[in-house]
Parts: structure tokens; C-alpha cells; sequence
């Protein structure tokens, strides 16, 4: 799972020269446009997994997410290199691929709310667990004045959690 920085950078292909054709231009709008299309169908997976609560098996996705976001990296900077080019030669093609963009954002922003949100879930359900094995842990007891007394840190159990599923 870990890979050394050098096995990453290894297996990275290298940029694409600079385009100078429209057959080029269209090979490269073609390829980001499969890689989004690609990384929005594992995206669409993962949000349905995650909605239903199905975590682990939305996490075994994450190799073929991380495969296609270097693809999608890679062909986004081939972009960058030749967008004068196909500015001058096809701008309806860039202009395609920007809305292509734009839905692959929104679409995007969505995974990551469903994210956030099964985040925002889990960690309210562990500080509740917290919070009642702490009440349960702490004895009750007042002051001479009937105020109930703030508990010491060696009434309070540390909760531990495996982050491994």
C-alpha cells in the first residue's frame, strides 16, 4: 500500500510533447475526457457506497481512483502545455472540454459533500460513545456547598479507536 516516493515517480509517465496537429489536439481532448469520465464512474460508485453505508467496500476503489486522478494529473498539464495551440486551431473543441470540466467539478463536489458528511457522522457517533463511557466513568460527587465537582484527569478514561475497518 505504502510505495516508496521513487516506485510513484517511476511508474509516472512523462508529459506528452507539445501538440502540433488537430489530430493531436483531439487525441489529447479525448484522452482527458476518458480518464473523467473513467474517474467520475468510480466517484459515482464510491458516493452510492458511501450512502449506503457500505465504507469498506468503498474504500477498495481507492486503487483504481488513485490510478485514474494520476492519468487525470497528467493529461490536465498536457492540457495546460497546449491550450494556445488548441485555442488557435480548435477553440469549439477547448470550449467542449470545459464543460466537460464543469460537470466533472459539480459532479465532484458532490462526492466530496457525501464524504464530509459520512465524516461529520462517524465522528458524532464516536464523541457520543466518548461522552457516555466518560459519564458512566466519572463518580458523582459534591462539593460541602452542593455543587457537583469537576471530575480530576485521572477520573477520565482515554477511548481508543482503530482506524482500520
Amino acid at each position: 500500500m505504502n510505495q516508496s516516493p521513487q516506485a510513484k515517480t517511476a511508474s509516472a509517465p512523462a508529459p506528452a510533447k507539445a501538440i502540433s496537429t488537430p489530430a493531436e489536439a483531439r487525441k489529447l481532448a479525448e484522452e482527458l475526457m476518458d480518464v473523467m469520465s473513467g474517474l467520475l464512474g468510480i466517484i459515482e460508485r464510491e458516493t452510492e457506497l458511501v450512502r449506503a453505508g457500505n465504507v469498506r467496500e468503498a474504500m477498495r476503489l481507492e486503487d483504481q481512483k488513485g490510478e485514474l486522478s494520476r492519468r487525470y494529473m497528467v493529461a490536465v498539464e498536457n492540457l495546460k502545455n497546449a491550450q494556445k495551440y488548441l485555442a488557435q486551431v480548435s477553440p469549439e473543441l477547448l470550449t467542449t472540454l470545459r464543460r466537460h470540466h464543469d460537470t466533472f467539478r459539480a459532479m465532484l463536489q458532490i462526492n466530496l459533500t457525501v464524504l464530509a458528511t459520512a465524516h461529520a457522522v462517524s465522528e458524532g457517533i464516536v464523541r457520543g460513545v466518548n461522552a457516555e463511557i466518560q459519564r458512566k466513568n466519572i463518580p458523582s460527587t459534591y462539593t460541602a456547598s452542593g455543587q457537583r465537582t469537576a471530575p480530576g484527569p485521572r477520573n477520565i478514561t482515554p477511548l481508543s479507536v482503530s482506524r482500520s475497518l
